[in-house]
């Protein structure tokens, strides 16, 4: 449930990890469960966001919200655009909302990023936000 929950777009594993932790999972496993969940989609959304996105481009319906989707994404990458790598794992790093696995693999084809090195960056930045998310989680739980 939890490596299904953070695979899912904007919940990610910023969403899993607690989950994972108030269905009874260790904040070990939770968090690896995550990880993992988050990482599954990272190539496909690489390989195929492209051919995706033009052919859903051609219908009246979903033509101008995939221009937005882009729009957003290029916004989204101009810190990526400068700093490259870097930029990318800062991308996925922060656990906010705007930011993840989905959103850097987006950032990174819009940016043509080579997929080889943008999985490497977006994992080191998904292994980060793991560990931010399970510290608040986990200081936060030790409240109650």
């Amino acid at each position: 449930m939890t490596a299904g929950i953070a695979a899912v777009p904007v919940l990610e594993l910023r969403g899993a990890i607690p989950i994972g932790i108030s269905a009874g999972l260790s904040p070990w496993e939770a968090y690896t469960a995550a990880v993992i969940g988050n990482m599954l989609p990272v190539p496909l959304v690489l390989l195929l966001v492209r051919q995706v996105f033009d052919w859903l481009r051609k219908g009246k319906r979903w033509g101008p919200r995939i221009q937005r989707l882009e729009q957003r994404a290029h916004l989204k990458g101009q810190m990526v655009r400068k700093y490259r790598l870097p930029g990318l794992i800062l991308l996925v790093a922060i656990p906010l909302p705007g930011t993840g696995a989905w959103t850097g693999a987006l950032v990174a084809d819009i940016l043509n990023i080579r997929a080889r090195n943008a999985v490497g960056a977006i994992f080191t930045g998904v292994l980060i936000a793991g560990g931010i998310t399970l510290a608040v989680t986990c200081g936060v739980v030790s409240l109650f």
